[in-house]
């Protein structure tokens, strides 16, 4: 079986086709592209705005055209993240998709489902010509997972509708009324290198296979970061054996927990054993401490050529120091909603740029504006302590939730309706583009609702089939009945 031969069809068969269309955030030439050629075949109205945010209407269906408008919304670019071993150019090369049981995945990349499964839906519902529905406005935005760019530039008029169904949520059977804001953080460390010496035996310590994933949802799941595991290591190593620190390169994007990391080191020959021991000691610990979270977690050791440049001694330590202390993980649940958490912070990448900079990416999220403020300052601060220069993102805002909203209440009823059972309210410690909607349209009444997805923005990335057809039955249900 192939994604197109899963039901239902139109919308799987739109998902192929995204599937083929290169979008990395901050490159959506290609899939706007797409998107306008499916609005020009299908003669569907679409204007486009400086960011490159598309908005695409539809007329009522007869004896539906007293109905309000309703937009729908998803966003057009993906995470682009790929194990190690696979060759895959996200700017050119299509992702290989492949059915796998209940689920439909990708081979070694992530899949693009977050948004594309809402792409194709938006398309689906745009296309077809047997479903009830009133005015429609189909909203996409650009740059979501790099900074939401494109909520942030759509204007005031540019869409018209004052309810708005966000299909950028991942578990099926919740309706999602809000989430948190969150801010970059970002220290930078400036150096002079210094020469390798040439009388030490190097290595390279490697943190690899951890499971990832995404820096919202997943951050209350104790999930390995590999920044975090790797200097733990060489804390340990430079109490107790000198060591030059030739490299350190870990993670990649701002909203993804690092699955691998790596270093390159420099020790006496005499030492290397040691080092060996206590590395087999530390392996055990990480696997002890994640048994059962990321079981398959591996940590190496293994000798590689002498690199010429090596960063000083000073700032090696200021460094390792800075991110053993740098906080990761949950830092306050909710008081509210009881099981979400309030606040955050993920320790993201970490750097080099040539032999002159190292660059430590950091995110913070919450559902409270001043203590997100608070957890950047935290971060901000122990870089700062440790030398470096600190800049803060410019951030976007949380989204309150309003349990009193008119499509949340036809919502519910629609999928009680459908499935015999409560859909479950909630509010999200993931970002979403509502929150920067409601800046400019105040009047907004908005819910937030998807498929199943798991392993989010890591190459674990999976969707389940199920679930989709689910989804599609209760968003024309919806849109039947606003």
């Amino acid at each position: 079986m192939t994604i197109k031969d899963l039901e239902p069809k139109t919308v799987w068969n739109f998902f192929y086709e995204i599937t083929q269309v290169p979008r990395p955030s901050k490159k959506e030439g290609k899939i706007i592209a797409y998107i306008e050629n499916v609005a020009a075949t299908h003669h569907i109205a679409l204007k486009k705005d400086k960011a490159g945010n598309l908005l695409l209407s539809k007329p009522a269906t007869k004896g539906y055209e007293n109905r309000p408008v309703v937009i729908l919304q998803s966003h057009l670019d993906m995470v682009c993240e790929k194990n190690k071993d696979v060759v895959h150019d996200f700017e050119v090369d299509a992702i290989q998709t492949v059915v796998d049981g209940d689920w439909l995945r990708a081979e070694g990349t992530t899949l693009g489902a977050d948004n594309g499964i809402g792409i194709a839906a938006m398309l689906a519902i745009l296309t077809a010509k047997d479903i009830e529905h009133g005015p429609i406005e189909c909203l996409f935005t650009v740059d979501e997972e790099t900074g939401l760019t494109g909520a942030k530039a759509v204007k005031k008029g540019f869409m018209t509708g004052n309810i708005l169904l966000n299909l950028d949520s991942e578990d099926e059977g919740q309706l999602f009324i809000g989430c948190a804001g969150g801010k970059g953080t970002v220290a930078t460390f400036d150096y002079k290198a210094a020469q390798a010496p040439a009388s030490l035996q190097y290595f390279r310590v490697t943190v690899s296979r951890l499971h990832g994933g995404h820096s919202g949802c997943d951050i209350h799941k104790g999930l390995g970061n590999a920044n975090k595991i790797l200097a733990r290591f060489l804390y340990q190593l430079q109490e107790k054996y000198p060591f030059t620190l030739a490299a350190i390169e870990g993670g990649n994007l701002h909203n993804a927990i690092p699955r691998e990391a790596s270093a390159v080191i420099g020790a006496s020959l005499k030492n290397r054993e040691n080092i060996r021991i206590l590395l087999n000691h530390f392996i055990v610990d990480i696997e002890n401490e994640l048994k059962g979270v990321d079981s398959n977690v591996r940590i190496t050791l293994e000798s590689t050529d002498m690199p010429k440049k090596c960063i000083p001694a000073a700032l090696k330590k200021k460094l390792i120091y800075a991110l053993l202390a740098c906080p990761h993980g949950v830092k306050s649940m909710s008081r509210d909603v009881e099981g979400l958490v309030e606040t955050s912070t993920n320790l993201a990448s970490v750097k080099m740029v040539g032999s002159t900079k190292i660059v430590v990416g950091t995110s913070q999220r919450s559902s409270t504006e001043s203590e997100k403020i608070a957890i950047a300052n935290q971060v901000a601060s122990v870089f700062l302590l440790a030398g470096a220069k600190v800049e803060f993102g410019e951030g976007y805002p949380g989204w309150k939730p309003n349990p009193a909203s008119a499509i949340l209440q036809i919502a519910q009823n629609s999928y009680k309706k459908l499935f015999g059972k409560e859909a479950l309210v909630m509010a999200i410690h993931a970002g979403l583009e509502c929150g920067l909607f409601l800046e400019k349209y105040p009047a907004l009444d908005m819910v937030s609702f998807g498929p199943t997805l798991q392993g989010v923005h890591s190459p674990k990335e999976r969707i389940e089939i199920k679930t989709v057809g689910m989804w599609w039955s209760h968003l024309l249900d919806i849109l039947k009945n606003v």
